[in-house]
């Protein structure tokens, strides 16, 4: 069993959910990546999501787009962001999810570049531009080197999409809660809600996570109310990043996933 499996088999023991904690490694730069990580495992977070920068994050809006660019800028390259990996996996033995895009993992081999996130401690890989459709080889290399493969889905992918999608899923199954990027949002949609709960009804076998827009206790709160199994923050994280001096990042992540953290028990 994955240690992402074992989070979510931990959590359900004691009716928890997951809160996972999103970071772009590098940025501003690599010790506050390392700071950022271990005010985010202090404050308890369950999974934390790593970033690998793209030069076009489709994904992402302007808040993690920065991010990423910042760190392409700060020299980041695979090399140095598993180096990176392998320095968290040394102080923790929490589950690591890399989160980049398809043609980073293309351009050297899926094969070759899972066995090298795994050795470095990553557990899970999400892909958001990865069509299930064109998917083979990523998921066969996936399996043999026993990495989860985590999807995301929509509140518009239809129900026979979803099944597909769910099938090719291990670890959990990313419901993006908006039709758009990512970022800090205003406002919980219903259509959401109702996209969450009938997802849920459909995907029996595997945790469902939703990211995308939540920033706060709030929003926390109100997802794991309806029947969400993990939250997933990651803009919030990078603004207090970029406006925390570096002497007290550590303490002020701490703290604010700790309140995070609460909305799940």
């Amino acid at each position: 069993m994955s240690r992402i499996k074992e989070k979510f088999s931990e959590l359900k023991s004691k009716k928890e959910k997951a809160l996972i904690s999103y970071v772009m490694v590098g940025y501003p730069s690599e010790n506050t990546t390392l700071s950022a990580v271990r005010g985010l495992v202090r404050g308890g977070a369950d999974i934390i999501e790593l970033g690998f920068p793209f030069s076009d994050p489709i994904a992402d809006g302007p808040t993690i787009q920065k991010a990423s660019t910042g760190s392409l800028n700060n020299g980041i390259k695979i090399e140095k962001f598993f180096k990176l990996v392998k320095k968290i996996r040394k102080e923790t033995n929490i589950p690591l999810i890399l989160m980049t895009y398809t043609n980073i993992l293309y351009k050297q081999g899926y094969q070759k570049f899972i066995k090298n996130a795994k050795n470095a401690g990553i557990d899970g890989l999400i892909l958001p531009d990865m069509a299930i459709e064109e998917a083979n080889s990523y998921l066969s290399a996936a399996k043999t080197q026993k990495m989860d493969t985590i999807f995301l889905v929509s509140p518009n992918t239809q129900k026979n999409r979803l099944s597909k999608i769910a099938k090719a899923t291990s670890g959990f199954l990313y419901m993006v809660a908006v039709f758009g990027t990512t970022g800090v949002q205003t406002k919980i949609h219903q259509y959401t809600i109702n996209a969450l709960k009938a997802t849920k009804r459909s995907v029996k076998s595997i945790p469902v996570g939703i990211g995308f827009g939540i920033s706060n206790e709030k929003d926390v709160k109100k997802y794991v109310s309806v029947g969400a199994d993990a939250v997933i923050v990651g803009s919030a994280n990078i603004k207090i990043m970029e406006s925390t001096p570096s002497s007290q990042l550590e303490s002020k992540i701490c703290s604010f996933t700790k309140k995070l953290k609460k909305q799940t028990i």
